[in-house]
C-alpha cells in the first residue's frame, strides 16, 4: 500500500500513514498522528469497531521497560503502541520481531494464542493503549505467561 503525507496550514508535522502489513493472522496497520509543538494524537481504534470490545486499559512504559510476555486463551488483543519500541510475537511456532520507529504509531492485532510482548526502545516513556475483545475478570484470567522479551 502507498505512503501519503498530507500537511495542514497551521500544524508543524501532520503524518497520515495508512499502510498495512498482513503477516498470517497477525494484522499490522501504521496509524497516522497529528504532531505539533504541543506532542501528538492518534486514534488507536476506529470508531465502529469500539463496541467489540470488553476490556479497554492504557500502558505506560518508562524506557527500556518490558510489557507483555503473553498470550490470550479467548481473546483478540488489538494493540497500538507508539514508538520507538520493540514488538516481538510467536505465530505457529515462529518468533517474529518488529521495531515501531521514533514518531510513529502502529497498531497490532493479535488473535487468541500468539504470544507478543513490547519493550520500550526509547528515551521518553512509551504509551500502548489495548483493547480485548474479552472483559477483564482477575479471577479466572486470559493470559498465560509466554516469555519473549527478558
Amino acid at each position: 500500500m502507498s505512503l501519503l503525507p498530507v500537511c495542514y496550514p497551521g500544524v508543524i508535522s501532520f503524518i497520515f500513514y495508512l499502510r498495512e502489513i498482513a503477516m498470517s493472522a497477525v494484522v499490522i496497520e501504521i496509524l497516522r498522528s497529528a504532531r505539533d509543538a504541543r506532542g501528538y494524537v492518534f486514534e488507536p481504534l476506529d470508531g465502529a469497531a469500539l463496541g467489540g470490545y470488553g476490556n479497554v486499559h492504557v500502558v505506560y512504559s518508562i524506557p527500556g521497560a518490558v510489557r507483555g510476555n503473553h498470550y490470550h486463551v479467548a481473546g483478540t488483543e488489538v494493540c497500538s503502541i507508539s514508538g520507538p519500541a520493540l514488538v516481538r510475537y510467536r505465530e505457529a511456532g515462529q518468533v517474529m520481531t518488529q521495531l515501531v520507529p521514533e514518531a510513529e504509531v502502529w497498531r497490532f492485532t493479535f488473535p487468541p494464542g500468539v504470544s507478543h510482548a513490547f519493550r520500550n526502545e526509547g528515551t521518553q516513556p512509551m504509551f500502548l493503549a489495548a483493547f480485548n475483545t474479552e472483559a477483564h475478570d482477575p479471577g479466572r484470567p486470559d493470559v498465560i505467561r509466554d516469555v519473549l522479551i527478558e
